[in-house]
């Protein structure tokens, strides 16, 4: 973990250096829509680095929910939910790619060689995968969900991603697309490396939690989304989880309800959560939640209306997602074309 983070340090200064040696590799499930824990945790940073030159793919992996019955149901509704979130938060499909997964059969293509790659032995150790496995609530794992890490394995490789923005917890996964990618060019690349080892760029920021005081998520409906209205997020905040202490501080370990919620504010007005827990002192927790939901209201305003002038042009939602999937196929069939002629099997 020490490497990981020492090598995101040097990550950034290079980055600063020429972000134009990068090419990123990010993106999410569509399985609901996305909320401040992703906004905070990840999507502001992507825009970041797009806005820094860094070559940008966003890839929106349908397949990967095809293990979940009652999302794959609604999958359109959560695909294009995606593209509002990425356009509203500031992804600009002029300068990154979105792409949907079940679009690019050239990417799809390059899964075989890459299992034959790995062992079963080296998937079944992944702790990233038994951690999908214990909370996918399914009573029978599929084989996709098993090979997740070679899926995300090919999302990265095929457009020669050496850049990929990562939580601790896909530390793991992204282990294994370096592996494929280090036997790959041992096997066939007869001295010329094929694909690049991607390096993770681990993400600083800290943990958000829901309002009922666990991981904020989707699927425990604790979450306030981007496409929240101010009253529904008013709404949401005024049940958050807190204490009973009316002396309100920013202590992680001990308060961490309310840490989190200082957290917040604290992100939303670019200050410290100590400088927002001096502000309301002795006030108590309605305080505490009436200025969290000021500030995330004034900080989320601007995001919906983009959000809410995107959803009205549908067909400029369609479009994006049209000429994304045609630069990420030309690309992707680029990469397949030289996989084939590095294994001999460009017939």
């Amino acid at each position: 973990m020490s490497a990981a983070q020492a090598r995101s340090a040097e990550l950034e200064r290079l980055i600063a250096e020429d972000p134009g040696r990068f090419r990123m590799l990010t993106g999410d499930r569509p399985t609901g829509r996305l909320h401040l824990g992703h906004y905070f945790g990840t999507l502001h940073n992507r825009v970041r680095l797009q806005d820094l030159g860094v070559e940008t793919y966003v890839i929106i992996a349908d397949y990967q929910v095809l293990t979940d019955r009652d999302v794959a149901d609604s999958l359109t509704e959560h695909v294009e939910d995606l593209v509002l979130d990425y356009l509203a938060i500031g992804v600009d499909p002029q300068r990154s790619t979105i792409f949907t997964h079940s679009a690019i059969p050239a990417l799809n293509q390059l899964m075989l060689p890459f299992l034959s790659l790995v062992s079963v032995a080296e998937l079944n150790r992944n702790p990233t995968v038994k951690d999908e496995i214990a909370h996918s609530r399914q009573s029978a794992v599929s084989g996709l969900m098993f090979t997740y890490p070679v899926h995300q394995a090919a999302d990265i490789l095929f457009c020669k991603g050496n850049l990929v923005p990562v939580g601790q917890d896909q530390l793991p996964h992204l282990e294994v697309t370096r592996t494929i990618a280090r036997r790959f060019n041992d096997r066939y690349g007869n001295g010329t490396p094929v694909f690049p080892q991607p390096d993770a760029l681990l993400s600083g920021a800290p943990l958000l939690l829901g309002t009922d005081g666990t991981k904020m998520s989707k699927s425990r409906r604790n979450a306030i989304t981007l496409a929240a209205g101010a009253d529904e997020t008013a709404r949401l905040l005024k049940g958050a989880r807190t204490d009973s202490e009316r002396h309100i501080a920013y202590d992680p370990v001990n308060r961490p309800e309310v840490s989190s919620l200082l957290l917040l504010a604290a992100l939303c007005r670019h200050r410290t959560p100590e400088e927002v827990a001096e502000e309301i002192g002795t006030a108590g927790a309605a305080a505490l939640k009436r200025t969290v939901t000021e500030a995330v209201n004034e900080y989320l305003a601007p995001i919906r209306a983009r959000r809410s002038e995107y959803a009205q042009d549908r067909a400029f939602l369609r479009r994006t997602l049209r000429e994304g999937n045609e630069r990420a196929r030309a690309v992707a069939d680029a990469t397949l074309a030289e996989v084939r002629a590095a294994m001999n099997s460009h017939y």
